[in-house]
């Protein structure tokens, strides 16, 4: 074999190495974001764990207003809303705000939401009791419900930041959770 020859075929298998190593990389970044923005709060995601509400004093000198939005993602039709479109809240004051949801569809669906919060570093000071977006929601065929999400916002919030938005995106999770919607309307009956 002609040295030129053995030269090529080194390359290639360096650069297969190459592709195969940024293939690899490419799917462990999804998770790594994820950790990354659960962690820092970046691109405004929130812990999806309930927070503990403990005793802090209020700081009634200043008034944060907390926007609501809601959406659907493709392919669900349920209606999804929150009782009221912005609240205005004291920093270590506890609030209740209830969304409301209904199935117009002939079939029993299951649904998740998830939250985002703009600006993204106000997500680092926002603090879930309460939510419904802990858990999937199962809603029968032609069913509402009222879902609760009781939060705070942290004493320490930036002075700078004197609004912020919650939004949270409705997803049909029917198909995932199929047996364990099942299994729940059994515990009911």
């Amino acid at each position: 074999m002609s040295e030129q020859h053995q030269n090529n075929s080194i390359l290639v298998k360096r650069l297969l190495l190459t592709v195969a190593g940024m293939f690899a990389f490419g799917f462990a970044l999804v998770p790594l974001y994820d950790v990354f923005c659960e962690v820092t709060g970046f691109n405004g995601r929130t812990s999806n764990e309930a927070a503990t509400y403990e005793m802090v004093e209020i700081d009634e000198s200043r008034t944060i207003r907390v926007q609501f939005l809601t959406r659907n993602a493709k392919g669900i039709p349920w209606k999804f809303e929150s009782s009221v479109k912005e609240v205005r809240i004291h920093p270590g004051e506890t609030k209740v705000v209830n969304f409301l949801a209904a199935n117009p569809t002939q079939s029993d669906m299951v649904a998740q939401a998830i939250p985002s919060v703009a600006p993204a570093e106000a997500s680092l000071y926002l603090n879930k009791v309460e939510c419904f977006c802990f858990n999937q929601q199962p809603l029968t065929a032609g069913a509402n419900t009222k879902m609760p999400m009781q939060f705070y916002v942290d004493p320490d919030i930036p002075d700078h930041i004197t609004t912020f938005t919650l939004s949270y995106t409705l997803y049909d999770v029917t198909a995932q959770s199929s047996q364990s919607f099942k299994d729940e309307q059994k515990e009911t009956e």
